[in-house]
């Protein structure tokens, strides 16, 4: 065994340490894998210098690589027996390792590298910088592949020099010759300054990265406050409307409970009034059996000694002028009940507004900023469907109630409160908070596209009905190839190219409004920032008879 792996030692390369592969011989006699041999002189092609990597025997020019036949036919035969490797003796230099400058055949791995001497040492080439005093002030580093960076490609001197000029190292001939008269410093002070620039710099990042890890605490502590708080609330949510849930469950059952006993009463009375009178039939249809058996009598004198025996007829205690109202019966308790339920929808409604509103509240950190692309206004779109129960009866609404135009015919709606009287406006259904876009397509002139709270004035011909004279609604007004923006009744000019659609993007919780023209391009027109108290309802007013509006959910 001992023998089979010598033989593969020797056949092996010593620059790669695996068997010779296309084994080639240099003019020294030692042999390598052509492809080993190739790239370590392609390394040394600056210099125009070519040796051998275990005697160092220099040659010049590059010699013409011969393929070793016997060796190649020697080697494949070895490689035929399947014998095992030769262990891997870590001590050599691989091709990723630094190989020791001085050892002559097969390198061991370099440990350190001298920066003066510009070469690099295994540790027992090494030993003289640590025993002799000249070589113990040269500056030891770890081992490196680019010490020969180190040296000036012009005047073959190690560059100690270096040109703040031209920001870049130099040997003392470059600075007396094509650096004279720049600004040169020591590679030792420039290093000095530059490591005082690094450590500073480097403190800087660290206070960042500790401002950020304090930053990420904060949030991870947040998030657990978020998932903390949102837990809570939908337990203690949840057991509101489980109360809820259960007291009208509880009324249910009483009002069952108090119909059916009424019931039960009623029936009762009815039946006892209805027993009595068939008593009372009974009786009456025996007595009239007696008559129609005297009437039948043929003796006179009979008929005339029984006549008077004759029971008298009594008055009847539950005359047939019974008088039975024209009773619902039960149907007014249901109608009160119906009356109950729409009170509380409304109820229900109205603090759903405002319980979403407290929920989309909830911003711990900086609402997005306004989308900068109609790409982003997309991701923010939303369905506005208008509210045929605020209609003023001049509109008539159209295609899923998103279209409304103004007629001369006044429509047949029912009364709401919720309806405007005077003014030609609609509202949406939808109350509107967080992040919201949507545009409006509009034709001829003079239209209010606007935005409300719901709460604002719906009857009669105020300013605290019109869209923008008052402090509940904010309203873009297009008229006349122009534009006005009107709040609490102060106007406002605008100038911008007039398109058939408007865009309006709403984020509530920054208190953003505005409103922008749309055609390929999008040119903002107005932008409010204000604080919005309550949710609010997009809405239209249109003035010329004719003239539509139509609402788009963008995409």
């Amino acid at each position: 065994m001992e023998q089979n792996q010598l033989d593969r030692e020797t056949f092996s390369c010593s620059i790669c340490l695996d068997l010779l592969k296309d084994p080639v011989m240099i003019p020294c006699g030692h042999s390598y894998c052509r492809n080993c041999i190739t790239s370590f002189w392609d390394e040394g092609e600056r210099k125009k210098s070519y040796h051998c990597p275990q005697c160092r025997k220099t040659f010049t020019p590059r010699p013409e690589l011969q393929k070793s036949t016997m060796l190649a036919a020697l080697v494949e035969q070895l490689n035929k027996t399947g014998l095992p490797a030769v262990p891997a003796d870590h001590r050599y230099a691989g091709p990723e390792d630094v190989a020791c400058d001085v050892c002559s055949g097969r390198k061991l791995k370099a440990i350190k590298s001298c920066l003066v001497c510009l070469a690099s040492y295994c540790e027992k080439h090494l030993q003289p910088h640590y025993d002799s005093a000249p070589f113990r002030k040269h500056k030891l580093v770890e081992p490196s592949k680019n010490l020969q960076e180190n040296i000036c490609s012009k005047h073959d001197e190690v560059m100690k020099m270096f040109c703040r000029t031209d920001q870049k190292c130099i040997c003392y001939l470059c600075s007396v010759d094509e650096h004279k008269g720049h600004d040169s410093v020591s590679a030792a002070a420039e290093r000095t300054e530059r490591q005082r620039e690094l450590e500073e710099r480097r403190g800087n990042i660290q206070q960042m990265i500790q401002n950020q890890e304090k930053d990420v605490k904060l949030l991870q502590q947040e998030v657990e406050a978020i998932n903390h708080s949102a837990e809570k609330t939908v337990e203690d949510s949840e057991k509101v409307f489980t109360q809820l849930i259960r007291l009208l469950q509880k009324r249910s059952s009483e009002v069952k409970q108090q119909i059916r006993s009424q019931q039960e009463t009623e029936v009762s009375r009815v039946k006892d009034v209805q027993e009595k009178l068939e008593q009372e039939i009974t009786e009456l249809k025996r007595k009239d059996a007696e008559l129609e058996q005297l009437s039948h009598t043929e003796d006179h004198n009979q008929f005339l000694l029984n006549y008077p025996s004759l029971p008298a007829l009594s008055e009847s205690t539950h005359s047939s002028s019974i008088n039975i109202r024209p009773l619902r019966h039960f149907e007014d308790v249901t109608a009160a009940v119906s009356e109950l339920r729409e009170k509380l929808q409304d109820v229900l409604r109205d603090s759903w507004t405002n319980i979403s509103l407290m929920v989309t509240e909830v911003d711990v950190l900086l609402s997005e900023p306004e989308p900068k692309s109609r790409a982003g206004f997309l991701r923010c779109s939303c369905e506005i469907t208008l509210d045929p129960n605020t209609a003023h009866p001049q509109l008539v609404l159209s295609e899923g109630n998103k279209k409304a135009i103004v007629t001369a015919q006044h429509q047949s709606y029912s009364s709401h409160p919720d309806r405007f009287t005077y003014f030609a406006q609609v509202v949406s259904r939808e109350s509107l908070t967080g992040r919201c876009y949507w545009e409006v397509e509009w034709s001829r002139a003079w239209i209010h596209v606007a935005v409300a709270y719901k709460n604002i004035s719906r009857a009669g011909c105020g300013k605290v009905c019109r869209f923008g004279d008052n402090d509940k609604s904010w309203a873009l007004l297009c008229y006349q190839n122009s534009f006005k923006f009107g709040h609490n009744d102060i106007w406002t000019s605008i100038s911008g190219p007039v398109f058939s659609r408007l865009g309006v993007y709403l984020d509530h919780t920054s208190g953003i409004l505005s409103f922008y023209s749309v055609s390929e391009t999008m040119t903002l027109l107005h932008r409010v920032q204000t604080t919005f108290t309550q949710p609010l309802l997009a809405g239209v007013g249109i003035w010329e008879i004719g003239s539509s509006a139509k609402f788009h959910k963008p995409n």
